[in-house]
């Protein structure tokens, strides 16, 4: 769907510390890749975001996450088979490979995968096929829901706001649930309503 010429510079961009801006099927996003302390810690100072609240890891299909995972209790293989991808942001253990940058030193991490073209097909160009990402606004504001939003909340400050190709944002933040051991906690009830649990 994304122009190639628009991909490769996405690429350069988060190869080189870039933050940018693109569509989900929730909010607007702010993302870099993971490995990039420089650009995590630019994407903080643009939100004026609270250090101890961590980024979660984005994907276009789970696979490029389990590696920042521990382990993977059977409940949240159960909600990733049945919300995957979508609205649902799962807070699991993390391995020694997602950095404490990232997640504020907590010993957990949120992944979630959404359902949205734009999104996926910037994860399937970038090396490592994941960004480590936040919404696009800055703290206690709303998050941007269109492309004219995001340019007008962050613009000036990302190196990028990606096209959305008339794929818009819903507008409501993804349910988070946290899963320990089989054991579940619903941090943020968003637009996914998991029941049957």
């Amino acid at each position: 769907m994304i122009e190639k010429t628009e991909l490769e510079k996405i690429k350069n961009i988060l190869k080189n510390d870039g933050v940018i801006a693109f569509v989900t099927d929730t909010v607007w996003g702010l993302g870099c890749l993971p490995e990039s302390e420089k650009a995590v810690r630019r994407i903080y100072e643009i939100k004026h975001r609270d250090s101890k609240k961590p980024l979660i890891l984005m994907s276009y299909d789970v696979y490029p996450l389990l590696k920042y995972l521990k382990t993977i209790p059977k409940m949240a293989h159960k909600l990733m088979k049945q919300y995957f991808p979508g609205a649902l942001t799962l807070v699991l253990e993390k391995s020694v490979e997602t950095p404490d940058y990232i997640t504020s030193s907590l010993d957990t991490v949120g992944i979630r995968v959404p359902d949205n073209e734009v999104f996926s097909d910037i994860c399937k160009a970038i090396d490592g096929h994941v960004l480590a990402t936040t919404s696009a606004n800055l703290s206690s504001q709303p998050p941007a829901l269109t492309y004219n939003e995001a340019v007008k909340y962050i613009g000036s400050e990302v190196d990028y706001v990606v096209k959305d190709y008339n794929l818009k944002a819903n507008g409501t933040a993804s349910t988070v649930i946290g899963v320990l051991n089989d054991d579940i906690k619903i941090f943020r009830q968003g637009d996914i309503v998991v029941e049957n649990l």
